[in-house]
């Protein structure tokens, strides 16, 4: 069992990737949907406004974590969590509508997205990134044991297999040519988008996601 100075070291640990987890998406999410609004590219500007999602998300379990290594009540937190969870769960929606949509009607249309050199770097970064924050991630949460870091996780590791099937989506694209490509790629989003969506409403109905371990009651210490 972990002692109290390691614990506090893990959730220390846990706090700075939050950090940097959300420098990462902030910047990940205005390069992608930037990339992919001047290339009209449906895969990337999804891609980007995902990263939006999960950057909201790593602010709340960082306030999260800060307040826990200070000893404060989390009460606050698990509210914000819940409201955190029903905005994602209504920018989910509208960005699931949106893939759907548009690369129905870039298709019907023939609306031929452009090759973005600035897309294919930002994907294939976070396609090494993400991985390694995800494994960092897991190694500080063997000791904190929070449901909300697990849920993260899963969200780091969504996030690379975006990035993955964006990459491929571009490449593809440009190398072979076939424009369609993309759109066929951004619809192979929604294996992720629609069950993370999924998630975040019964987040949202359920109170959101509950830690499995609190830290110990700072009353108790001698």
């Amino acid at each position: 069992m972990a002692t109290a100075a390691t614990r506090e070291a893990a959730i220390l640990r846990g706090v700075r990737l939050e950090v940097v987890t959300v420098l990462w998406m902030a910047v990940e999410a205005a390069l992608a949907i930037g990339a992919g609004i001047a290339a009209r590219s449906v895969l990337l500007t999804a891609f980007g406004f995902d990263s939006v999602i999960e950057l909201s998300s790593g602010i709340v379990l960082w306030r999260r974590l800060t307040f826990e290594a200070s000893g404060r009540s989390t009460d606050g937190i698990e509210r914000m969590e819940r409201t955190t969870a029903r905005v994602s769960a209504a920018l989910l929606i509208l960005l699931c509508l949106y893939v759907v949509s548009t690369s129905a009607g870039g298709l019907a249309v023939g609306l031929k997205p452009e090759t973005s050199v600035l897309g294919i770097a930002v994907a294939g970064a976070a396609l090494v990134v993400m991985p390694l924050l995800a494994l960092a991630k897991s190694r500080a949460n063997r000791v904190i044991a929070s449901a909300s870091l697990r849920a993260d996780i899963a969200e780091t590791i969504t996030c690379a297999y975006m990035a993955g099937v964006t990459l491929a989506g571009i490449g593809l694209s440009a190398v072979l040519g076939a424009w369609w490509i993309q759109y066929v790629a951004a619809v192979a989003l929604l294996v992720w988008l629609v069950p993370e969506t999924r998630e975040a409403l019964e987040a949202a109905a359920g109170g959101g996601h509950e830690d499995e371990h609190r830290a110990p009651d700072s009353s108790s210490k001698d």
